[in-house]
């Protein structure tokens, strides 16, 4: 960067963590560590109390996830579903989805005709007893094509 004083760098570097992204100025000469980051195909088993348990699809080796670093993506994990996890070495950094999943409707209450006031959606849960907005014409035991980024409703997915 032209002008008096040292050189310095501006970055923007991205929490693995958290997802958030933060500018950073750093003098030229400032020497980093770098992580290297591993991402390992997983298959959800199920989840107790206190973990998740995911299974390597290729050594069969089960891994425990601690409830407080899979956050908001208990939402959409079901049994049999393939994930991402980053890994630095032993230590699992994040749990990455896929785009979209299909989960069923446990529980909505019917749609009744004429009633649009609302936008024309309600509320479902589904399987894995997270709670969105879909249109009325959606019942229980349907499957729900959802969006893992935003958690909203794609499309009802043919049975």
């Amino acid at each position: 960067v032209p002008g008096k004083g040292p050189a310095f760098v501006r970055t923007k570097l991205k929490d693995i963590a958290s997802g958030k992204i933060i500018d950073e100025t750093f003098n030229a000469g400032v020497k980093l560590d770098f992580l290297k980051i591993e991402a390992k195909k997983m298959q959800f088993l199920y989840n107790d109390d206190n973990a998740h348990i995911f299974m390597d699809n290729i050594t069969y080796d089960q891994f425990n996830i601690v409830n407080d670093l899979i956050g908001d993506a208990k939402h959409y994990l079901k049994g049999g579903i393939n994930v991402d996890l980053l890994f630095d070495g032993d230590e699992v950094l994040d749990i990455r989805l896929p785009a979209h999943v299909n989960l069923e409707v446990s529980h909505t209450e019917p749609g009744i005709k004429g009633n649009t006031a609302t936008g024309g959606t309600k509320p479902a849960t589904v399987e894995t007893n997270f709670t969105l907005q879909v249109p009325l014409f959606v019942d229980e035991g349907d499957i729900l094509k959802i969006d893992t980024r935003s958690g909203e409703y794609i499309e009802r997915v043919k049975s």
